[in-house]
């Protein structure tokens, strides 16, 4: 299983010299099975890149899936250039919610006046899978929902490929149960000996004190949680948009230190534009 990160900013893209280490685009995660199978998860401003790269190598069909519909998670759809060509199919996984939330979601975000073209006139060929309150699999890799604790809900993923784990929470607030999310020792069993993490860590500890319920975590807590579940690999996301990037630097920094005087086995890490894994 081969995973890129596009976008790995929260809440709004940046750019200038001070975001140059770990880029300025909006969640989009790419995962490529063993048999070549593509699954793009989010559509935040680094899907664009991603379509230009698919184009590039004549890759016609893949999934989608959505972690919640919050901004920064849709608002680089319109420019995913696959979406305008009639030889692209997509299949449009309707997580995290049911019914037809990924259609009305979208055709919102491309609704006149906000954008010129309507989502009912793009050309690729696009049809809806069922929602996935369960595990479901795609080609070769399973995967497996978890509520998130954010503001107006949505999923985490873990994705699993001949015994390997790859699990995604991002928007996810460890300190805090917002309704319909989770407390923390289910995030540890649900993460339990993943070979990699990538969890939310936007704030530090005194951030945190003044933006509890937020709906994002501190990147202490992430590491607890990782420390806890024996995960081998943690990789901190939904970098803050105004962490610049000596300043993450730091904090990974601090992350290792803790690590080292707790004489734990874990990489830590955070994750950036064009960082890739392969499990």
């Amino acid at each position: 299983m081969y995973i890129k990160c596009w976008g790995s900013r929260g809440s709004t893209p940046v750019s200038g010299q001070n975001y140059l280490k770990y880029g300025g685009s909006t969640t989009c995660i790419e995962i490529r099975t063993k048999d070549d199978d593509i699954i793009i998860v989010d559509a935040g401003t680094g899907i664009r890149r991603l379509g230009n790269q698919l184009m590039a190598e004549g890759v016609s069909k893949f999934n989608v899936i959505f972690t919640h519909a919050h901004w920064d998670h849709l608002m680089g759809f319109p420019f995913f250039k696959p979406l305008y060509s009639e030889c692209m199919e997509l299949r449009m996984h309707r997580c995290p919610f049911h019914s037809k939330f990924v259609e009305t979601i979208l055709s919102k975000v491309m609704a006149p006046p906000n954008f010129p073209v309507k989502y009912s006139d793009l050309k690729a060929k696009i049809t809806y899978e069922p929602g996935c309150p369960n595990t479901f699999s795609i080609g070769s890799v399973s995967v497996t929902p978890i509520p998130l604790s954010h503001p107006n809900g949505g999923s985490g993923y873990k994705f699993t490929e001949d015994g390997k784990s790859f699990v995604f929470l991002t928007d996810n607030e460890l300190g805090f149960v917002h309704p319909g999310g989770l407390p923390k020792t289910e995030y540890l069993k649900f993460s339990q000996d993943a070979d990699l993490l990538i969890h939310d860590g936007e704030y530090t500890p005194e951030e945190y004190k003044i933006k509890a319920e937020w709906g994002h975590s501190t990147y202490t807590d992430a590491l607890d949680l990782a420390i806890e579940a024996g995960v081998k690999k943690l990789g901190l996301f939904h970098i803050n948009q105004e962490r610049f990037d000596p300043e993450m630097d730091m904090i990974i920094d601090d992350c290792n230190r803790i690590l080292s005087k707790n004489g734990r086995d874990l990489s830590c890490l955070a994750v950036s534009e064009d960082m890739a894994f392969m499990l």
